[in-house]
């Protein structure tokens, strides 16, 4: 079989430290990467890691689920994690070459088996603690050891998920393992910081313009941010109906009625910090939501429900069958009793 791809011996930096070259400059965006605790900062930076890195691995270093006649178990060896599957009589032992996810919901894995890469079929998650199988993964009781190992990804899906999750990865169309940086980094979303540099070094000010994305329109987020979290078009064009699309935040956003596509108050950064790891306090979205819905009248005569924690009634909290993760829907909305999800 043709190999099409060529795993690197040692994974690039992770893109928090590739970034060091903007801390110079750009301190406030760049510590809230490194000053997170034993993290690199966002969840974004922390996007991919090379199992060597992949903490919930190093943390759990013996895992294990049963799937009918197939038993599938992950062990750490040092830095390595052996990823084993059997049905009693076959038997597949393949080391995992990367971790997606940080962990908040779950991690899935990949691993390489006759030249091609596999997305594993069992994913850890951390509201269990434990393995159950990956989302999406085709119902049923696999055919043989190879496809209850994982799914094969054509170069389509491996283009597709590297690109979401690494930084500098793609070239042509196709994975470069050998320039990927894990993580999403800060080139990620402002382009080249070489031709920042390198301009701003020469004296050239106008070339060392970056786009600044705080400008940039409700839309004009929900576009850049929809390359990897879904975009309207995306969602409503070939994605997933009913409750499987809760988790793609633009294609949410734009279905909800207060979305205005040119007022910033409602795009992504309106209420993210994107430099920042994910605010969890839901009291601390309030004014985010006071800045339109109190301009013109009190917090009181806005909502006669209540007037803290908008975001737990208007913004309620679904879960994914299989997904053991309840995600926040972005629609906003007047909740009614006994609704059915609205696309």
């Amino acid at each position: 079989m043709r190999l099409w791809f060529v795993l690197p011996i040692v994974l690039t930096l992770s893109a928090a430290h590739q970034d060091a070259p903007c801390a110079a400059c750009h301190k406030a965006q760049t510590d809230k990467y490194y000053g997170h605790v034993g993290q690199h900062g966002s969840s974004m930076a922390r996007a991919l890691y090379s199992v060597a890195e992949a903490e919930i691995l190093e943390k759990n270093p013996k895992l294990a689920f049963q799937l009918g006649k197939y038993s599938y178990s992950i062990q750490r060896r040092g830095k390595e994690s052996v990823y084993t599957v059997t049905d009693g009589k076959s038997r597949l032992d393949l080391d995992l070459k990367f971790a997606f996810g940080q962990g908040a919901a779950g991690q899935t894995y990949v691993f390489e088996h006759n030249g091609q890469l596999y997305e594993s079929r069992v994913s850890f998650y951390k509201e269990i603690g434990r393995l159950d199988l990956t989302m999406g993964a085709p119902p049923g009781e696999p055919r043989n050891i190879v496809e209850a190992a994982g799914r094969e990804m054509t170069p389509k899906d491996v283009t597709a998920c590297f690109a979401c999750h690494t930084t500098n990865s793609i070239e042509k169309g196709l994975v470069n393992f050998n320039a990927l940086r894990a993580g999403v980094g800060c080139e990620n979303c402002h382009g080249s910081a070489r031709k920042h540099l390198e301009a701003f070094q020469s004296g050239n000010v106008k070339a060392a313009a970056m786009p600044k994305l705080a400008n940039w329109s409700a839309e004009e987020q929900s576009e850049a941010c929809g390359r990897c979290h879904r975009t309207w078009a995306d969602i409503a064009t070939s994605g997933p109906l009913g409750l499987h699309n809760v988790r793609f935040q633009p294609y949410r956003l734009a279905n909800s009625k207060c979305y205005d596509s040119v007022d910033r108050r409602i795009a992504c950064s309106g209420c993210h910090d994107v430099h920042a790891p994910l605010e969890k306090n839901i009291a601390a979205y309030d004014t985010k939501c006071t800045a339109c819905h109190a301009a013109t009248s009190s917090a009181k005569k806005t909502c006669p429900k209540a007037q803290s924690n908008c975001a737990s009634c208007h913004m309620p909290r679904f879960e994914i069958p299989g997904s053991h993760h309840q995600f926040t829907d972005h629609m906003i909305r007047i909740v009614r009793k006994n609704e059915t999800y609205p696309n």
